[in-house]
């Protein structure tokens, strides 16, 4: 195709979209209309340009940011998408953006690609071609399992507890891919101890923006490895990731404690944290902390821990301070420990300044807690309000801050607004169980806190909550404190640049490096 064409040349598709031949309600590939040079492809059928098709590609979680793409493209193999980027690098001096999607979890349409091909990755679930899930011991590395970047970590959990193993670290909800959360970080209550999820990949497979089909670890093509981790998907799609496995524990004991003074939550948080060796018995295994305030009941879609013979004194103890503040922890056991996980467990939570008569406990087993949010979505899904908006703001606060934030952004600007529904989560994590030389940014100090606004509203309501946003980033910035988000969404290069801060600089080199025509997720809006 030529250059000199006066349509852009970068995306075939759009030359001949307008004469596909659709019928509503009725999936159609790519076939007759195809230009002759694409027809001879092999991957060619695996492009749908239909209605269906393109709205099930045009948004995400978020609900907010719609995007078309011109086509969307169901690979049954790895080689089908390693064939549709070096057929995209080999032929266009500036190609059709392509986009991975999983589960289409992101929340300002970071999985779309305007104009471009959304790669729909579930449909590898469906093939006997994919990576799937496999066990292996191994006498060097122990224990792993190697995924397809398609597959959720709810099948991961089934599959490697199967073996009485399991991952270390995981995230809230289960139900994402794993390409996806090892493209952001993966963060949950175990990252304190054993890390985000990114630090928890032994190898992955990763096709770059040239169509190579690259092996990598931290020891074989290190840059890459590093660059895909927390990479936003800008230098290769996951197929492949191998990840450590330890024994899987059978049952967890589920403590939740509340507290109205914020500075003695921070203080009991940070304390807890404090212990966190892997092989540590004395340590916890998970510390997450959230609010409870007076727009909303105790107990929420994303967890109905709290007996209901409790919820009247609770809600009596938030309508009286406004926020209470509830640090949740969990100590895991199996047969071996079951004599004495109670003890540890009381060690641990000996010196605890909680408001007295205000702690709750729950014995579950280790996949009932692990999978805790899921019956919470399916009652949603019944109601029909899981595919609402999401106005979602995800931040990692430093410790020095912390104090500020609450007084300006919880104790100020959310009560005064009056509109915070959803849960809303704040809890620390500890800098040196993050590896620097990933593509992940996290707060310059030793301690920062995750803080997260999972709001859901009305289709007419979340430009609200956008404003709630907005306000909260501004008085971070006026206050001096140095934020970093969690599913970064800015429109600049200037915001961006700031954003990577001292990363900025290898960021782009490395985009330079492996995706030099810049095809890969437009979404994120970073270089486009």
């Amino acid at each position: 195709m030529s250059q000199a064409v006066a349509v852009p040349a970068y995306f075939l598709v759009i030359l001949f979209v307008t004469r596909l031949l659709t019928t509503a309600g009725r999936s159609k590939p790519w076939s007759s209309s195809q230009p002759p040079k694409l027809q001879t492809l092999d991957f060619a059928d695996k492009l749908r340009a239909d209605p269906e098709a393109i709205e099930s590609a045009s948004s995400d979680y978020g609900n907010i940011v719609h995007r078309k793409p011109a086509a969307v493209f169901y690979p049954s193999s790895t080689d089908d998408i390693v064939s549709l980027i070096k057929f995209a690098y080999d032929n266009y001096s500036t190609p059709f953006s392509i986009a991975a999607r999983g589960r289409g979890h992101s929340v300002r349409g970071q999985a779309t690609a305007p104009n471009g091909v959304v790669v729909d990755m579930m449909s590898l679930r469906k093939s006997k071609n994919g990576t799937g899930i496999r066990v292996t011991k191994s006498p060097s590395l122990g224990s792993y399992v190697d995924v397809g970047g398609e597959q959720l970590w709810i099948d991961v959990l089934h599959a490697t507890l199967e073996h009485g193993l399991a991952p270390v670290s995981w995230t809230d909800y289960l139900y994402l891919s794993v390409g996806g959360t090892l493209s952001n970080a993966g963060i949950s209550g175990q990252s304190f101890r054993y890390g985000p999820q990114i630090s928890n990949v032994y190898e992955m497979d990763v096709i770059t923006g040239k169509g190579e089909l690259v092996t990598c670890s931290a020891k074989k093509n290190s840059e890459l490895f590093y660059a895909v981790l927390g990479g936003l998907g800008q230098f290769g799609i996951i197929t492949r990731a191998r990840i450590p496995l330890q024994p899987a524990p059978k049952r967890v004991k589920w403590v939740r404690m509340l507290y109205s003074d914020f500075s003695t939550f921070t203080t009991d948080q940070e304390r807890l944290i404090s212990v966190n060796g892997r092989r540590q018995s004395n340590a916890l295994d998970y510390v997450e902390g959230s609010l409870l305030i007076d727009q909303g009941p105790p107990n929420n879609w994303r967890s109905s821990f709290f007996p209901s013979s409790d919820i009247p004194k609770i809600t009596s103890l938030v309508n009286q301070h406004g926020i209470i503040y509830c640090l949740e922890v969990v100590k895991y056991y199996d047969d071996h420990t079951q004599q004495t996980v109670d003890k540890e467990l009381q060690e641990l939570l000996k010196g605890l300044s909680f408001n007295d008569g205000f702690t709750f406990q729950r014995d579950v087993s280790f996949v009932q807690f692990l999978d805790r949010v899921r019956s919470g979505e399916l009652k949603l899904h019944s109601q029909g309000l899981w595919e609402v908006p999401h106005p979602w703001l995800n931040l990692f606060v430093p410790k020095s801050g912390i104090s500020d934030f609450n007084s300006g952004v919880f104790r100020d600007i959310v009560l005064k607004r009056n509109i915070t529904t959803g849960p809303v989560l704040v809890y620390p994590m500890n800098r040196n169980k993050w590896d620097e030389r990933t593509s992940a940014v996290i707060p310059e100090e030793d301690v920062f806190y995750t803080v997260g606004f999972l709001h859901s509203s009305g289709f007419d309501g979340w430009q609200a909550f956008d404003d709630q946003n907005r306000e909260l980033l501004d008085f971070c910035d006026k206050a001096g404190i140095e934020i970093k988000q969690y599913f970064p969404h800015y429109k600049t290069r200037e915001d961006w640049s700031n954003h990577f801060g001292s990363k900025w600089r290898t960021f782009k080199a490395r985009k330079a490096r492996f995706d030099p025509k810049r095809m890969l997720s437009p979404g994120q809006m970073i270089f486009q």
